[in-house]
């Protein structure tokens, strides 16, 4: 985006910056432009042309336009208004009448343009064609009701990056040739384009393959993509609509829980959908429908409570996971000080480990970065992340600065992703062999860092893997060949025409062989990168001049993490890259600010969410029932270092964490009480819960809670690295990682995310094995032994296969030390 300019909108001064669309900043402004086709953060897509406004007398579309110093904009002419009326008429043609029963009626943008233009009558008509409704599982799809504003498409493509949808042709008849000479044009145009389209798959199927996000159903403004748990279940003006965030990883996504009774039977409220602000925020399939995760139908049972505090007075250690709110978290800091306790969280310990580590070179407290940031570079490197799983809205922002921004990027991860690799042209990907996670940094701070900056003895140790090769390179050249041909030509004596020989100059490509001293990188040897991997990098660096890091959970417990994180702080701090951190779980990054955190357990634990002597649960398993995220009042520190409230959407009957804390001597009349202590905290403000916003400006300026304050650590000035130590997993190896839309035994309990648990292979992997998809399969290590079902997975590629974590029914990390990659046998049961 360019420098700040003033453009005049109605006779009204818009500050905004040049080059953005004029749309944007008419809404920044709070000036209306009406406009169907357009998303915020896509590309315009110019399928409605309602947007039109006249800039400096010229008549243009405000999606698309951008905004000059000086100009003059006029929302609302004569020729206008006739345009904007026709468009509408149009798309009313033939749209069925039946506003009664649509899932849409009530929110439906066709009603509301229709009735704020003023569509009253009907001037134009033409022959409908059969379009029968389609099934693709969690979303339906009805052509009746299709406007083809493209909106799903866009979202698609530009924000999600599965392209799963695309317009295809209609069969409809031709529009009467009268229609061009008596309509308006760009009515005209856009019912032309109309009348031959509707929405369809791009594998050719009837079947929807994709990460089954449901954004496209979100962002239609009419009833033709809808979600289909929610099909026929409740009129939108019925539904309370609760601000929340989401709890299942740590984006911290903005939603609403749209409640209502569950029947006239039952009053007790009941979750039928969640919405997003689509226009500024993404969700991913567990967010948008893994929303029935509550603890229900607890009530409060005394003596399990009583049970519960002696257990607490009696336990050496709380054990808990990163499923929680910082209010429950700055509780068990409390309980640990009070109780003299251990606070064991093992995910949790390694991020707080993690940043430490990084802050002694970065001086910061956090990461410098978000994902916002990263959505607006042009070019993002990912390592250590399976980032289509890990953190779906980081995947987003990956593909929105490809498609966007006209970015690119590269993909480090042992396992090829053959989702990320589909991204855009400029995605590089690199499939490493697991522990070589240390070498694709110094590769980074390598090729990126600026070295005149860097640590004298971090150059020298680069260098150090740089040697010269002679090469043979075969080029083509130009050679001037001089070549005799016959002309006929009139002798000027005889005037006779005779044969003559005349001899003609060209430059004929020659193939010649030369042999080169080069530069030989043997870091590129040791990750595996291709031959061409320097060439397709100049390429696509080209023209980039805003670049952003994301890494993972596969550095935090790597066993050389330490050095890894100092890495990371020295890319960040000697290079361009601006670092962007992926937390594990929902709130992980709150704990690891929040609480003291110990290796290891004692002899009695108490767990919270996970297995102790004594177990408060949320999922209801436990000795004493606890309520869920969506049962809670609190906040949730995100990925994006953003303090975020979140709203119970349901009741909950039984004890609270905050009830037994009272009971050992830390009395709060209300959990969120304890938000404005978090202050006490590192980053963290004195902010009443009751103050905090949840929600987005219309120019998309995120109004959520607060953000932490990075402070300032201390360093020794010490930015040594040690040296990179050459190991790699090789073999039979297995990954600790989630499919899509499974982040935990939350996720699984809901009913609508139905994902199969088991030992995920890749079709590649399966075609060269033994296996076959719904096989038993003995898996295998040193560390523990289990069985598992094999379940074909074709968003992964490759011979690792993938092991989750979302199931409690198998236990997947007694393979695993720490590390997220393993050696393992797999044999038939």
């Amino acid at each position: 985006m360019g420098k700040d300019i003033t453009i005049n909108i109605d006779g009204k001064e818009v500050q905004t910056q040049e080059g953005e669309f004029i749309l944007n900043a008419a809404r920044a402004n709070d000036i209306f432009i009406p406009a169907i086709c357009y998303l915020t953060r896509c590309s315009p897509t110019l399928a409605c042309r309602i947007c039109l406004v006249e800039a400096d007398g010229k008549q243009v579309y405000a999606c698309n336009a951008k905004s000059k110093d000086g100009m003059n904009i006029t929302t609302s002419t004569e020729n206008i208004e006739k345009e904007k009326r026709a468009i509408m008429e149009v798309y009313d043609v033939n749209h069925p009448l039946q506003c009664g029963v649509c899932d849409q009626s009530g929110e439906c943008e066709l009603q509301n343009y229709t009735l704020e233009i003023g569509v009253d009558s009907q001037n134009y008509a033409i022959k409908d064609v059969h379009r029968p409704s389609h099934d693709w599982g969690h979303i339906h799809y009805d052509p009746g009701l299709c406007i083809v504003c493209e909106r799903c498409t866009t979202v698609c493509k530009d924000m999600i990056g599965d392209n799963s949808l695309k317009t295809i042709k209609r069969g409809a008849d031709a529009l009467n040739a009268e229609y061009k000479e008596s309509m308006p044009k760009d009515a005209y145009a856009m019912w032309n384009k109309l009348n031959k389209s509707l929405i369809g798959l791009t594998n050719g199927t009837d079947v929807l393959d994709c990460t089954s996000c449901g954004e496209c159903a979100a962002v239609c403004p009419v009833g033709a993509l809808v979600d289909s748990h929610f099909m026929y279940k409740s009129n939108a003006w019925e539904l309370k609509q609760i601000p929340a965030t989401c709890g299942h990883c740590s984006a911290g996504c903005q939603i609403t829980y749209d409640v209502k009774a569950t029947s006239i039977e039952n009053p007790e409220e009941k979750i039928y959908r969640v919405m997003n602000e689509w226009n500024f925020v993404s969700l991913c399939g567990a967010g948008r429908y893994g929303f029935d995760y509550q603890n229900a139908g607890v009530t409060k049972d005394e003596d399990a409570f009583n049970n519960a505090v002696e257990a607490f007075k009696k336990a050496d250690t709380i054990e808990f996971t990163s499923t929680i709110t910082n209010e429950e978290a700055y509780l068990l800091q409390r309980l640990k000080e009070k109780l003299g306790v251990k606070l064991v969280n093992n995910e949790a310990k390694a991020f707080q480990s993690f940043l430490n580590n990084y802050s002694e070179v970065s001086g910061t407290a956090l990461y410098g970065s978000d994902l916002k940031e990263a959505m607006n570079s042009n070019f993002v490197i990912s390592v250590g992340t399976a980032i289509k799983s890990d953190n779906p809205n980081a995947r987003y922002s990956l593909n929105n600065s490809m498609t966007v921004n006209k970015g690119a990027g590269i993909y480090f991860h042992p396992v090829k992703d053959v989702v990320v690799e589909g991204l855009a042209k400029g995605m590089m990907s690199v499939t490493h062999a697991p522990l070589q996670e240390e070498a694709v940094l110094y590769l980074i701070l390598d090729l990126f860092a600026n070295k005149s900056k860097l640590p004298s003895n971090v150059v020298d140790y680069l260098a150090s893997f740089h040697s010269t090769k002679t090469v043979t390179v075969t080029e083509t050249i130009k050679e001037k060949v001089i070549e005799i041909v016959k002309e006929m030509k009139v002798n000027e004596e005889t005037g006779e025409e005779e044969e003559i020989e005349v001899e003609k100059s060209k430059m004929v490509p020659k193939k010649v062989s030369k042999k080169v001293k080069v530069d030989d990188n043997k870091l590129l040897e040791i990750i595996g990168a291709d031959e061409k991997f320097m060439e397709d990098l100049e390429k696509n660096l080209k023209k980039k001049d805003s670049f952003s890091l994301l890494v993972g959970a596969d550095l935090y417990n790597h066993p050389n993490s330490k050095n890894i994180a100092r890495l990371v702080a020295l890319i960040e701090k000697y290079s361009e890259f601006k670092l962007t951190m992926i937390p594990t779980l929902t709130n992980t990054l709150g704990v690891a600010l929040i609480c003291e955190l110990d290796d290891e357990k004692g002899s009695y634990s108490v767990g919270y969410n996970t297995n102790g002597n004594f177990t408060l649960s949320a999922l209801g398993d436990g000795d004493l029932d606890m309520p869920a995220l969506n049962q809670q009042e609190g906040t949730l520190t995100s990925i994006n270092k953003r303090v975020n409230p979140t709203n119970a959407a349901l009741s909950y009957g039984g004890y609270e964490l905050n009830d037994i804390a009272n009971a050992l001597g830390l009395e709060s009349e209300n959990i969120i009480d304890y938000t404005v202590q978090l202050a006490s905290k590192a980053g963290f403000k004195a902010e009443k819960f009751d103050n905090l916003p949840n929600h987005y400006e219309n120019d998309g300026t995120e109004v959520r809670g607060y953000l932490l304050d990075n402070v300032t650590v201390s360093t020794n000035d010490n930015e040594d690295v040690e040296k990179y130590a050459d190991d790699k997993l090789e073999g039979s190896i297995i990954y600790l990682v989630n499919p899509v839309r499974q982040f935990s035994e939350f996720t699984n309990k809901t009913t609508e995310l139905d994902e199969v648990s088991g030992l995920y292979m890749s079709e590649e992997f399966l075609s060269k094995s033994d296996f076959n998809e719904g096989d038993s399969v003995k898996v295998k290590n040193e560390q523990g032994e289990l069985v598992v079902t094999v379940v074909s997975d074709n968003k992964i590629a490759g011979n690792i296969a993938c092991l989750p974590t979302f199931d409690s029914k198998i236990n997947s990390e007694v393979l695993f030390s720490g590390y997220r990659f393993a050696t393992a046998s797999i044999e038939k049961v």
